[in-house]
This record gives structure tokens, sequence and C-alpha cells, in this order.
């Protein structure tokens, strides 16, 4: 058994500014000591001769190899700007000075 008390419910509320009232104390209480009783076993199931994973079965790369394909030309490109310039887009300055 751990080592939850509602004492340690209520202090713990304190530091969350959350207000308990004894019902909620009294509920927390068993739920979080169960929660530590809960990670207590799985603590001591975990041994050192197992070694740590971050996915139970192996991980490949699933992206696609990268190739050249048909481009847009800077006309196609442009064709439904709202602003163009030559060959670039036009947009609004963003800076303060440089607005219009």
């Amino acid at each position: 058994m751990s080592e939850i008390t509602p004492d340690l419910v209520r202090h713990l509320g304190v530091l969350a500014r959350i207000q308990l009232d004894d019902e909620e104390v009294t509920r927390l209480t068993g739920e979080l000591d169960a929660i530590v009783d809960n990670i207590a076993k799985v603590g001591e199931v975990a041994t050192s001769d197992v070694p740590a994973t971050s996915h139970p079965i192996p991980m490949q790369n699933v992206f696609r190899a990268d190739e050249v394909g048909r481009m847009l030309t800077t006309e196609q490109a442009l064709q439904n700007a709202p602003d163009a310039d030559g060959a670039r887009f036009r947009v609004t300055a963003i800076l303060g000075e440089e607005q219009q």
C-alpha cells in the first residue's frame, strides 16, 4: 500500500490551487493510491536485462524516394496570383515603415 493520505491530497490541492471538498479528497485519495500502486507494480516487472524500446515492432522509413517530376513554369505559378511583379509574387510589406 502506498502512502497517499487525505492530508497529502489536500496539500496537493493547495499546491495546484484546486479547492477540494471532503468527498473529493476521499475519492482522490483512493484513486491516487491505486495509481501509485500500479506504477510500483510496473517498476517491479521491468528488469535491467530487457532493452528499452520506443515501439513494439521495428520501424522503417516509409517515405518514397525524391524524384524530379514535371514542374510549373513561372507563368503557370503566377497565373492566379492576385498581384505579381515579373517572376515574383507581390505581397504587402509586413514591416511598419514599408507599409503604404
